[in-house]
């Protein structure tokens, strides 16, 4: 298989994944799974939110690249991955919420909207029930609730969930790579403050050049390692 195959093949498995991104599957995100599952170094069992059915539809377009029917060699989900669950939405305690952010940080599709040390509200509508704010909650106040009653996998997420998630997690990703070149171009203009004002100095004994020559090296890094981030 060729570069460009593999690469179709790859967008082909991503688009019958649900795009929770949960990671039950061992791998990063949902992109991640389908090109582990392209590259035959995945079995399709491993995506509790797609369920039995999603092992049906990655099935139905690996059938080529496996020498018997995936679905039948492996008709249930790996339980090391989870359980085929209803579908669930976290709720974040009001009266135990301490504010810490740990939850807004992980969750992957920006689904949760708070401040330090103020309340955090879960956005129903954009969860995807992936579980990942529960475990860095320091105080517990996170629970799961189950909103599709015996609807489960696919029954109980459709293609037009998958994909606002799926918009959802990549505005993320964008939004922290974002943030991440504009941090790195607030600490590079510091640097380069820091490093006129040294520049400026005019040491009179060896000592005081060592000292200057200290500073200028570990500016000097500062600003490798910003532009590093910047590129």
């Amino acid at each position: 298989m060729n570069p460009f195959q593999a690469n179709q093949l790859t967008d082909l498995l991503e688009d019958a994944l649900p795009q929770t991104q949960c990671t039950k599957c061992g791998y990063p995100d949902c992109h991640g799974y389908a090109q582990a599952l392209a590259s035959g170094k995945a079995l399709p069992n491993r995506c509790p939110p797609g369920g039995t059915e999603g092992i049906k539809r990655l099935s139905a377009i690996l059938i080529s690249i496996y020498p018997q029917d995936a679905y039948e060699l492996h008709p249930t989900i790996d339980p090391e991955c989870g359980f085929e669950r209803p579908r669930s939405v976290a709720f974040i305690d009001p009266n135990r919420c301490i504010g810490c952010t740990l939850c807004i940080q992980a969750c992957p599709v920006d689904a949760i909207v708070g401040a330090s040390k103020q309340m955090h509200v879960i956005l129903g509508d954009w969860c995807t029930g992936c579980d990942l704010c529960i475990p860095p909650c320091p105080v517990d106040c996170i629970s799961m609730l189950e909103i599709t009653d015996q609807q489960t996998g696919w029954d109980a997420w459709t293609i037009d969930l998958a994909n606002v998630a799926r918009m959802r997690y990549h505005t993320r990703d964008q939004r922290l790579d974002r943030e991440d070149r504009d941090n790195a171009d607030r600490l590079a203009k510091k640097a380069s403050v820091k490093l006129a004002a040294i520049n400026a100095e005019d040491p009179t004994s060896e000592e005081a050049k060592k000292e200057q020559e200290r500073k200028r090296s570990i500016i000097a890094a500062a600003m490798a390692r910003a532009q590093q981030k910047k590129s």
